[in-house]
């Protein structure tokens, strides 16, 4: 197979570990929410559990990561055991917040092989949280809401620990005459406004 104007050894190029780490962009960091924060959301989900619970929930998450250097997304772990079958639904909080650079966003998808498996999907499509939403009144904690969509049958089993939704980086622009100036602060819907 050959492309206009690039000679087929370009693709065999070889870079050390150091040098692709210099190469990517470093413009973001997850951090857990606080305690109180993931308690309250918890229960807010999930209705009243033993704070030692909570405690043991919360000490077993684990911040998002990259399975391989060639990895765009960065896996979430499912905070407990999710079952779902066919046409149910859960909203999860994750106990993770993002900080990142202005001008980019984070684009949250299901893992790709329970997306192809099981039709998983996330309600809203695309979660997409803004690099504003780290300020936000409950910390930015980062929620999914999963549907098992099978047409098969099939029951989605995930154990606590395993991913469940990834995460990508893109970086965006405004519009030349963009003059917004307000600020966030709250979660989902919290910015929709009528014209």
């Amino acid at each position: 197979m050959q492309f206009a104007g690039l000679r087929p050894t370009c693709f065999r190029v070889k870079m050390t570990k150091k040098e692709k780490g210099r190469k990517m962009k470093r413009i973001a960091k997850f951090h857990k929410v606080s305690l109180e924060q993931f308690k309250k959301d918890w229960i807010d989900t999930f209705g009243i559990e033993e704070d030692e619970k909570i405690q043991q929930i919360y000490d077993a998450i684990s911040l998002p990561r990259r399975a391989t250097a060639g990895s765009a997304g960065y896996d979430f772990f499912a905070p407990i055991q999710i079952v779902l079958n066919p046409e149910e639904t859960v909203k999860i909080p994750t106990g993770i917040r993002v900080e990142m650079e202005p001008e980019w966003v984070l684009k949250c998808y299901p893992r790709s092989g329970l997306g192809f498996k099981y039709r998983l999907q996330m309600n809203n499509t695309v979660g997409i949280i803004d690099s504003d939403y780290f300020y936000s009144d409950n910390e930015g904690h980062m929620f999914a809401k999963i549907t098992n969509d099978t047409k098969e049958g099939k029951i989605v089993d995930i154990a606590q620990g395993e991913g469940f939704m990834q995460g990508i980086f893109v970086e965006y622009g405004i519009t030349i005459d963009d003059d917004v100036t307000e600020i966030r602060n709250g979660g989902l819907g919290s910015t929709t406004k009528k014209r």
